[in-house]
């Protein structure tokens, strides 16, 4: 359906929007350390945003509004509702972690927060170059002032100020390339930019340069090598609450704009772009498996680990298009849209065991922290166990069968190159079962230390049960992952009707 001009498209974003503004205004006159009010009034908006964009998706209408600038579509409303979800669980670990270090003293964490999911929201509705570069920037700022939020710290104030700096010139890479696709094309529509693209009186070089430099400033958003400098010490140096909120949902945004861009708007060109896309993920398998090993830091090795995890997103984006038809783009984009929901509820668990773990008095930061945490919460344990073996791929948790279905996506492709491409993937997972693995038999082969024993750990009661459900689902997800797969295959395939 193709509605010029339909609120109907955007009533998410705007009952977030709305929210958000009601909620900062309103928090002004709490005075609960815990911001309480403010904590129940978010959680409420998110789960209710959670139920309204499921059920967007379930009725599968796609409406192009706004003169062809916003898409409401099955595929952005799974996301918005899975990004929701995520910040939901976000906040339930993190709240007590931000109050024993002063981070609530305002309702900035929370106002923040749902800012950068409205960033979010616009990344996966945006159907316009514009749109989608404000939506990124709202993200971006808002992810800024997160890291920065513990005003106290050096590290954190450090993080903010690289993040800033290395991101504002990803983001002129971006717009650059963006600019050159717009000359070449005469259009920011990303409909228009794709219909226009298969003409021939395009300028090739043109549109691979500009290309190049959209493909750059993604990668950069998305974590991947050679652009991935940011990430290691962006999630050291960021307190963890903030590190969870930019290690989970934003990632599914980057999802987004990756279809709204290179398969929406650049399927024509997408010979050159899955060049550049198979390189970035040799890149990241290496770089982030390899470097990952040598980390003492658990922050750190999880930093490295997500850029390891972002090559397997790539190879998944890599399959779509073959010999010039894209009989296989189902199959593939459905593939990374799993594997990205499923990395997102692992990283939700095992950031989560870390937040629950840490108090006023002790940062989980080094790998030693986590020695014999099974005899001192079996349930911990468990849970930051299955998340670790979800990461490595290792059968029932759900890990195993997303790296599973980006594999055959590349497999029947029938292209030697990915033949190669998907043992290179198998052989970089066996390089990184062994840190994972690590994290396992220090949680329950080794001994506490004396300070840790007399550490209680005593989660509030919400985030106990929001935890347990969390790695519960890692293994449900795994041994039944037809229904997820289904609701992603569902969305993918009407995003490319």
């Amino acid at each position: 359906m193709i509605d010029t001009f339909s609120w109907v498209a955007a009533y998410p974003e705007i009952f977030l929007l709305v929210m958000t503004c009601v909620i900062a205004i309103a928090d002004l006159g709490v005075k609960s350390v815990k911001r309480s009010s403010t904590y129940i009034a978010t959680l409420l908006t998110l789960a209710a945003l959670t139920i309204v964009n499921a059920s967007y998706a379930l009725h599968g209408q796609t409406i192009v509004a706004f003169g062809g600038m916003v898409v409401s579509d099955p595929m952005g409303h799974w996301l918005k509702s899975f990004a929701s979800l995520a910040v939901f669980v976000t906040l339930v670990y993190g709240r007590d972690y931000a109050a024993d270090r002063g981070m609530l003293r305002g309702g900035e964490v929370f106002s923040l927060s749902l800012f950068a999911l409205l960033g979010m929201y616009i990344m996966m509705s945006g159907h316009h170059f514009v749109v989608l570069y404000l939506g990124l920037e709202l993200l971006t700022l808002s992810s800024y002032a997160l890291v920065a939020l513990r005003r106290d710290h050096v590290n954190a104030s450090e993080a903010a100020m690289k993040y800033f700096v290395l991101g504002a010139m990803a983001s002129g890479f971006m717009l650059y390339g963006l600019s050159m696709l717009y000359g070449a094309t005469g259009s920011l529509d990303v409909a228009v930019v794709a219909s226009q693209l298969t003409t021939e009186t395009m300028d090739h070089r043109v549109l691979a340069l500009g290309v190049v430099f959209v493909v750059a400033g993604l990668a950069f958003k998305l974590g991947a090598a050679p652009f991935h400098m940011w990430v290691p010490d962006v999630y050291d140096g960021a307190p963890t609450a903030v590190t969870l909120m930019i290690a989970g949902a934003p990632k599914l945004a980057a999802f987004a704009i990756l279809m709204r861009l290179l398969v929406e708007g650049m399927l024509p060109l997408a010979f050159d772009w899955q060049q550049m896309l198979a390189l970035l993920a040799i890149a990241s398998l290496v770089v982030g498996n390899f470097a990952a090993i040598a980390q003492t830091n658990v922050k750190r090795m999880l930093a490295f680990s997500t850029i390891a995890q972002m090559g397997f997103v790539l190879l998944g984006l890599v399959a779509g298009v073959n010999d010039g038809t894209a009989s296989n783009a189902v199959n593939a984009y459905s593939a990374t849209m799993f594997y990205i929901v499923t990395y997102v509820l692992t990283t939700l668990a095992t950031f989560g065991v870390i937040l629950l773990l840490s108090n006023a008095k002790l940062d989980v930061e080094n790998l030693s922290d986590l020695s014999g945490l099974n005899q001192r919460s079996p349930m911990m344990a468990g849970v930051l166990g299955a998340a670790m073996f979800s990461l490595a791929g290792v059968p029932p948790m759900v890990g195993f069968y997303a790296k599973l279905s980006v594999l055959q996506a590349l497999l029947e492709s029938n292209e030697a190159i990915y033949v190669y491409l998907a043992i290179f993937a198998v052989l970089m997972s066996l390089v990184g079962a062994f840190y994972y693995l690590r994290i396992v038999k220090l949680m329950y082969f080794d001994t506490p230390t004396d300070g840790q024993r007399a550490t209680a750990i005593q989660p509030p009661a919400d985030a106990k049960l929001v935890l347990g459900l969390n790695g519960f689902s890692l293994l449900a997800f795994g041994l039944l992952p037809g229904g997820l797969m289904m609701v992603c295959t569902k969305a993918i395939t009407e995003l490319l009707v």
